[in-house]
């Protein structure tokens, strides 16, 4: 098998099975969890930019303003992004949380229309209006937007179009907005401490490892996913990126028994159906393009 689809298939397993890493620590406040987990992706992402001995990028990026503030801009969307993630899971929105991710090309792809003024094809306005109609469905039969969903999928969305506008690798990138993050996360988690409010070696040994290893289950799916994104076709790497909610949505229904009715099961259809509307019609444009004319 291909390395890279090895590697592509490393990187969202692990995204996919992560909501049984963040569920073992329920009994840690999602607000701690989160800022334990920006400190120790931080100090994970120092420790392999030292090994590799790759800081050449640094000084380049801080003397771009235009750099730092995108830097600051992802920062905070991941902030948001990360904090909801955690939130959902322990609250019992596994389901959800995969519901963002299942609509999240999608929402990527209508950012694309509205901020960068691409042209669609009719496929694809097709498939994001099925996605819309997939949403509507379900914030009518519950009375209430799918906003764990919404939000996920938007965070993520602007993210990846800010990470566009830089030309750094993932871990130097994940480095600068960590360092960003961890400033504050580090202040919150000293004053925890000063008032004993701390989780970290203040519960069991299991939970503190946990919080400490947060880094490692950040950074490295993100190096395989940057291994697998330089070797194999983003046609491929756009149908492996829904092996991690369809994991989540498994975990959710069939291990954590969330609860998935005829509703759910009608809204996620036609959002799935969209799906495979885009992605079919993605592969058949690409090979069209790349199909070699024959001569007479």
């Amino acid at each position: 098998m291909n390395r890279g689809v090895v590697y592509g298939v490393t990187a969202y397993a692990m995204w996919g099975v992560l909501p049984i890493y963040w569920k073992v620590l329920h009994s840690v406040p999602a607000i701690q969890i989160l800022a334990h987990r920006m400190v120790w992706s931080l100090l994970f992402c120092l420790l392999l930019l030292t090994m590799t001995r790759n800081w050449g990028w640094l000084s380049a990026a801080l003397r771009d303003r235009r750099t730092v503030f995108t830097f600051l801009g992802a920062a905070a969307l991941l902030s948001v992004n990360w904090f909801t993630y955690i939130w959902a899971i322990n609250a019992g929105f596994i389901v959800e949380t995969s519901l963002g991710y299942f609509i999240n090309p999608l929402v990527s792809v209508l950012i694309g229309v509205i901020v960068l003024h691409e042209r669609l094809r009719s496929w694809q306005w097709t498939a994001i209006g099925l996605a819309f109609g997939g949403v509507l469905y379900l914030t009518v039969a519950y009375g209430a937007l799918p906003w764990i969903a919404l939000t996920l999928a938007f965070t993520f969305a602007f993210y990846g179009l800010l990470k566009k506008q830089v030309r750094v690798g993932a871990v130097e990138s994940m480095a600068a907005e960590t360092a960003i993050m961890s400033v504050p996360a580090l202040l919150f988690l000293l004053w925890l401490a000063s008032q004993g409010r701390g989780a970290l070696g203040h519960g069991s040994v299991a939970v503190s490892l946990l919080l400490v290893g947060s880094g490692a289950a950040t950074a490295i799916p993100l190096i395989f996913f940057a291994a697998a994104a330089h070797r194999i076709p983003l046609s491929l790497v756009g149908i492996l990126q829904y092996l991690a909610p369809t994991l989540q949505f498994l975990i959710g229904v069939f291990i954590y028994h969330e609860a998935f009715g005829r509703t759910r099961l009608i809204g996620f259809s036609i959002i799935w159906a969209a799906l495979l509307i885009y992605t079919v019609e993605g592969l058949h444009q690409r090979r069209r393009l790349h199909q070699v004319p024959v001569e007479a």
